[in-house]
Order: C-alpha cells, then structure tokens, then sequence
C-alpha cells in the first residue's frame, strides 16, 4: 500500500511539472493509473486532495490556476518549474530541481513503465509536455540504501523512527528523530527532522544507516514545524563549503562522482586522469575515493592518503575472515 501511494505521489509530480498547461482533474484522472481506479468521483476527490496535502507537506507547492484568464474555464493544477528549483548558491546543478528527487525515486521504485504511461496520456489528450524537464533532471545517484523506502513512508506519514547510525571514524549509536523531509545533496540522499537525543533538527546521510529503521510511535505523531523548507534545513546544517584540495588518478570512465566535483581535470596517458577535488572532510573523501577500488588512487594529501589505505585494509581483512 505504501509503495502503491509513493508510486502515485511520483506520477503527480512528474504529471503537474512537465506539463505547459494547468491540468483539470480530468486530465490529471485519466493520466494516472491510481486515479483512473476510482470507482467515483468523491473517491478520486478525496484521494486527489490528499495527495496535494502530501506534497505541500514535503515542500512541492501545487498552483491551482486557470489557461486562459479571460474565459471561465476549468481551474487546473501544476508545479511551476521556477518554483520546483533548487538554488544553486546551496546545491550542485546535478540537484537544481525538485523533479530530480521525483525521477530518481520513480526509477528506484521500478516505476518507469506508469510514468512513462501517464505522460503518453497527457499527450494523447492533447496536452503539451516539456520533456527537456526530463532531461535536466536525469538520475545522477543510486538510491538503493536499504533505509529509503522506510525514511520515505516515516516521511510522508510523518512516524517517528529510530535506527542505528554510524559516522565515519565514530562509533555506531541508536538515534531517534521525527522526519520532516528527504533531500538529495552531492549525489547523496539524507532524511532531515528533529533529533530527539539532541532535541534540535539535524540531517542524517541514508547510507550510513545500519539495519532496518524502526517505526517509533503513530502514524501523524507530529506536527512539522509551520513553513519548513527542507532547501533551508540543509543550508543551516550540512558541512560549510570544502577548503581543502586533493589530487587523485582516476581511471578513463570511473569516478564519475568524483569528476563532478573537480576542479581541474589532467589527462597523463595509459587512460588516467589527474583530478583535483576540494572537501571539507577527509573521512568523507576517503570513504568515496575507497569504494572505487584501484580505479581511485589518491596522489595527496598524506592523511587522505593514509584514511584510504585503512579502509581498504579493514576490507581486505573482513574479506578473508570469511574464509578463516
């Protein structure tokens, strides 16, 4: 049921944001598998209202309008692009629109062959789609961390969660928050809410939850907080801009996140480039620069160098108890 109401949720937004026009309920019911399923129309009403409420809730505002202003026609509903957009002062151009939290997730979910349906609808309708919308927003991240779909559904139904959540270099602690929203930031996903161990909002990074995220009380539990932006909750709480350089070879055609990031990019030959990158946290590059294997290897600086090493060690040691 849940993953059925996330699957509808995506579909509306990608419905609303890549249309040129409002959509009446009309053209939005028959676009929409879910909506389509109504067996009336105070069904549809209903679930359509809720829908719209969920969304307001997650920060994606719904403009109710009409075509044209001159005739009394159907009011009709979208998403304004401007509107959807991230700024760029606080997030990469990988992230600049809400429709990439929207696409992302529907390709997670498997949901492809729906989305795909309902904008052919929207066309056979004669409705007229944006579809470089799709293309600004084309995945950049994975968004396989086994606590999504949990964070998601904590989110949504706004349920308190507990987990247990581990930093790099830190110990593993069981934590405790109210969900507020889900962002992605430097291809990453994080849940943001209020930390009830802390008693403050803080963000928690998706992968570094270990096991399963637990349900902690009732669904609607907790008010979030009048105008909370999630866009506003990042740019208090995520680390300050990197300072620090580092140089790495990277292998032609790997580290595509870490070529984002870089500032100069060297090609030597024998398909390996130089990439300077800059980073706030040398734990935080050397988990990203590990995970590639020989395809990363870190030129400087030494404490980059060496934290690598470690993690790579601790893996190769892990690896062979298997077999002890």
């Amino acid at each position: 049921m849940a993953e059925r109401k996330t699957e509808r949720l995506m579909n509306l937004i990608f419905a609303l944001l890549v249309s040129k026009q409002y959509l009446t309920k009309d053209q939005i019911r028959e676009a929409i598998a879910d909506y389509r399923d109504s067996t009336t129309d105070q069904a549809f009403d209903r679930m359509f209202e809720r829908d719209k409420e969920e969304l307001r809730e997650l920060g994606i505002n719904v403009e109710m309008g009409q075509n044209d202003k001159y005739f009394s026609d159907e009011p009709g509903y979208r998403i304004r692009r401007d509107e959807a957009e991230l700024p760029d002062l606080a997030l990469t151009r990988e992230e600049a629109a809400v429709i990439g939290l929207a696409t992302q997730v529907w390709e997670h979910a498997g949901l492809a062959n729906d989305s795909t349906t309902a904008l052919v609808k929207l066309k056979a309708i004669g409705v007229d789609v944006d579809t470089s919308v799709l293309r600004m927003a084309e995945p950049k991240l994975s968004t396989d961390e086994p606590s999504f779909d949990a964070m998601w559904e904590a989110v949504t139904r706004r349920i308190p969660v507990s987990f247990v959540y581990r930093r790099p270099g830190a110990e593993a602690m069981q934590r405790h928050i109210q969900p507020w929203g889900i962002i992605s930031w430097h291809d990453r996903w994080y849940v943001g809410g209020f930390d009830l161990d802390r008693d403050e909002p803080r963000i928690f990074r998706l992968s570094r939850v270990i096991g399963a995220v637990d349900n902690a009380g009732a669904p609607g539990s907790y008010e979030i907080p009048e105008g909370t932006d999630m866009k506003d909750v990042a740019r208090d709480l995520f680390p300050p801009p990197p300072s620090e350089a580092a140089v790495l070879h990277i292998r032609e055609g790997r580290g595509q996140a870490l070529r984002r990031l870089a500032e100069r990019v060297t090609p030597l030959g024998d398909g390996v480039d130089e990439v300077e990158v800059r980073y706030s946290s040398h734990w935080e590059l050397a988990s990203e620069v590990a995970s590639y294997g020989p395809d990363v290897v870190v030129v400087s600086p030494d404490n980059v160098r060496a934290a690598v090493v470690k993690r790579l060690e601790a893996a190769v040691s892990g690896s062979l108890a298997g077999f002890a």
